[in-house]
């Protein structure tokens, strides 16, 4: 059984995480010249998070913003374990938990910036009750 119930579930934590780093001025400074718009299409539940880093906007849905240079394909556990700090995204592309399409050379060099990130995002599992995605 999958740990997300539905699409908005996906949309209020994985998606939320976006947010809040969208909120993060110093965050957003160092994210805006990586030229990365990244598309993360999830599954079980779908749902797609479009994060266009240099305009600093986040899209969801299928079809909503702009084109992405980077694409990332995953289930939401999947997603949920990134953020608790349990998947290291280059060993999920190279064992295919994780499938890319686009030039990853430029969202890796980002990627190391997403640690700052959670914290945040096992803290909103926290205050929202949903040990389910903390110990998955």
């Amino acid at each position: 059984m999958t740990a997300f119930s539905n699409e908005a579930e996906v949309y209020e934590f994985l998606g939320g995480i976006f947010r809040r780093g969208l909120e993060d001025q110093a965050l957003v400074e160092q994210l805006r010249p990586s030229g990365v718009v990244l598309r993360i299409t999830y599954t079980d539940p779908d749902a797609v998070i479009t994060l266009d880093m240099p305009n600093s906007e986040i899209h969801e849905g299928a079809g909503n913003g702009p084109d992405a240079n980077v694409e990332l394909f995953m289930t939401a556990d999947t997603g949920n374990r990134f953020w608790l700090g349990k998947v290291i995204l280059p060993v999920a592309l190279a064992k295919g938990e994780v499938r890319a399409k686009g030039p990853v050379a430029k969202l890796l060099k980002v990627l190391p910036l997403a640690k700052g990130m959670f914290g945040p995002y096992r803290a909103h599992l926290q205050e929202s009750g949903r040990t389910d995605l903390l110990n998955a």
